[in-house]
């Protein structure tokens, strides 16, 4: 059942051979592009008894050699870019595993290229980068004449490779059976991202100065006009409150030792146009399908591995009821993180679209009660806030990490706050 969607799926036959599958299990889920594997292990094997001279523990899991790319599929790269007038780069979360972000940055200062990030690859250049943007992607993708994806794929955030009539796509990938996926590449590169920039930053240097800093100022031009509009939102006092006006208070909280989770629709949406994270792996998401609550579990395993920094998990009311009782789980194991819920008590992401489309009496079931999510905390022996004004999430955020406990910031958001996005695809 598991193989179809696994990169390895097996059964252990017998009790003494667990760690030897325990850790091709590693390697095989780490190797490459990262994947889940599934093991399985039947309940008699687990209450067998082994002999301590019957069992081989390896000590090594991984491989820390880098795939190198071809240097002829990095020259013709680097040829393409040299012949182009308006190149994109976009990296995902394959460039957060293979550590790309000093040679990223980098590579787009040299050359001056715009560049996108999504998935874990967000935090890999600094938030004042001047070749990072967030909010322009797909007009700068329909304006492109090439697009150079690293370590992402050709997904529907990225229009499954359709960007525009004539323009050329270089693919860098771990594993060579996930280029061409979805559209044909002209320049498909076999390495590890860190590896793959390096060698293609200098293959560009070795052809003479290069720069496209009259297209990134264009771009520019085009995220200030965006930024603007958003900001318009950003500011808005009102109650209930605006997503955007609580990313943005989030936003001005947050700083360097803190770990962000998304978990949601709409609010991650939303926070992910407003937020930048300060540095590598310190945003996490439930990834381009969504798979809603994730929150808790990422927030457990996030302040267990970095006790110092501040681990905010910011929700979706629907995603929260998934795992929301995972705060008995901090509470038991001494692991206070924060979990702000953005309460418009509905599931907006898919009313506000339905609303659109077929009117308030078809929106079918898209509908949830103003729960006292923070209360549940209070029960669970937690702390939780219920926040109705902008000016209340700052203070309240203090107080929840000042506690040390598991706490919910429960903020009433307005259930009609992102009508005029209702529709459009959003951006995680």
């Amino acid at each position: 059942m598991f193989k179809p969607i696994t990169k390895w799926s097996a059964a252990v036959p017998d009790a003494a051979r667990i760690p030897e599958f325990m850790a091709r299990a590693f390697r095989v889920a780490l190797d490459g592009r990262p994947g889940p594997v599934f093991l399985e292990m039947a309940f008699d094997l687990l209450g067998d008894f082994v002999s301590q001279d019957e069992v081989s523990l390896p000590t090594r899991y991984r491989s820390t050699a880098r795939r190198y790319p071809d240097p002829s599929a990095v020259h013709q790269a680097a040829e393409v870019l040299r012949e182009a007038r308006r190149p994109v780069l976009i990296a995902g979360t394959g460039a957060y595993w293979d550590g790309a972000g000093e040679v990223l940055g980098r590579l787009a200062e040299r050359v001056a290229v715009p560049v996108y990030l999504n998935g874990m690859a967000r935090g890999l250049l600094s938030p004042d980068h001047p070749s990072l943007f967030v909010l322009s992607r797909g007009k700068a993708l329909k304006r492109a004449d090439v697009v150079i994806v690293i370590g992402t794929s050709l997904d529907f955030r990225l229009r499954y490779g359709q960007f525009g009539e004539g323009v050329r796509l270089i693919q860098v990938e771990p594993d060579g059976t996930t280029l061409g996926h979805n559209r044909d590449v002209d320049v498909g590169i076999i390495g590890d991202a860190a590896a793959t920039l390096a060698a293609l930053d200098r293959a560009m240097a070795e052809m003479g100065p290069i720069s496209f800093a009259g297209w990134r100022d264009d771009v520019a031009a085009v995220e200030r006009e965006l930024a603007e509009a958003q900001a318009e939102y950003e500011r808005l006092d009102t109650s209930p409150i605006n997503h955007f006006r609580l990313a943005r208070e989030i936003e001005a909280w947050a700083d360097d030792t803190t770990t962000l989770i998304g978990d949601g629709g709409d609010v991650v949406a939303m926070a992910a146009k407003v937020i930048r994270p300060r540095g590598a792996g310190l945003w996490l998401d439930p990834g381009p399908l969504g798979c809603l609550g994730v929150g808790q579990p990422f927030a457990l395993a996030a302040k267990k591995l970095r006790p110092d920094h501040k681990v905010l998990v910011i929700s979706g009311d629907g995603s929260f009821g998934f795992n929301g009782f995972e705060l008995d789980t901090a509470l038991r194991h001494g692991l206070p993180f924060v979990t702000v819920v953005g309460n418009d008590a509905q599931w907006g992401q898919i009313r506000n679209p339905q609303v659109l489309f077929f009117g308030e009496a078809r929106a079918v079931a898209t509908q949830l009660a103003p729960t006292r999510y923070d209360l549940v905390a209070e029960a669970l022996g937690g702390h939780g806030e219920l926040v109705e004004s902008p000016a209340e999430i700052r203070p309240a955020l203090e107080r929840a990490f000042a506690s040390g406990k598991p706490a919910v910031i429960n903020v009433a958001l307005d259930p009609k706050g992102l009508a005029h996005l209702a529709g459009r695809a959003y951006v995680l």
